[in-house]
């Protein structure tokens, strides 16, 4: 839920409480009738407040699992890439070690026949 949806859902909340907290007290009852609604009106709002915030909280947690999922799918390519780049590497250096082996044979060999 985003940020503004949470805003408005909340403000309609809050109307919805302010224009039954007015229109109780403005009702034609007794003072013990007008408390008892005023009391059942908070504790119903209460109770909406709480299921609001558990569903918030179910939500959040989800979309805390979810990137917990991916960023560990991510990091599991990130590592399978990476080991392929290094094994990739690591071939190729052996091949230029072998090339400067053949090489340095081959200036061995010219040096020895020079020195003849």
């Amino acid at each position: 839920m985003s940020d503004n949806s949470i805003k408005v859902l909340l403000a309609l909340i809050s109307g919805a409480a302010i224009g039954a907290g007015i229109g109780i007290l403005y009702a034609p009852d007794e003072g013990n009738k007008t408390r008892k609604k005023i009391k059942d009106k908070a504790l119903e709002i209460k109770d909406k407040a709480l299921e609001t915030k558990h569903d918030l909280t179910e939500r959040i947690s989800h979309a805390k699992d979810e990137l917990t999922k991916v960023a560990d799918e991510r990091k599991e390519v990130f590592e399978q890439k990476l080991e392929d780049t290094i094994s990739t590497m690591s071939y190729k250096a052996d091949e230029i070690i072998v090339q400067l082996e053949r090489k340095l044979e081959e200036i061995r060999k010219k040096n020895a026949q020079l020195q003849k």
